[in-house]
């Protein structure tokens, strides 16, 4: 149980970086009027607070 949750932590710690690689090349766009439908800082913010809280839930089983 405790290594799919740390699997589960990296997966969304790649999917941070990926959001945030992804929303800091929206905001550096040549084009200013191709703005995308994607909401990477939303993303960014959801992926972050998962890893957070499924680091505790992982680091709590392992006591």
């Amino acid at each position: 149980m405790q290594v799919q949750l740390w699997g589960f932590v990296g997966a969304f710690v790649a999917l941070t970086a990926f959001a945030n690689f992804a929303d800091r090349k929206r905001q550096n766009r040549k084009d200013l009027d191709k703005v995308g439908f994607m909401p990477w800082t939303l993303i960014t913010l959801f992926s972050v607070m998962a890893a957070l809280v499924l680091t505790a839930v992982a680091l709590k089983l392992h006591q």
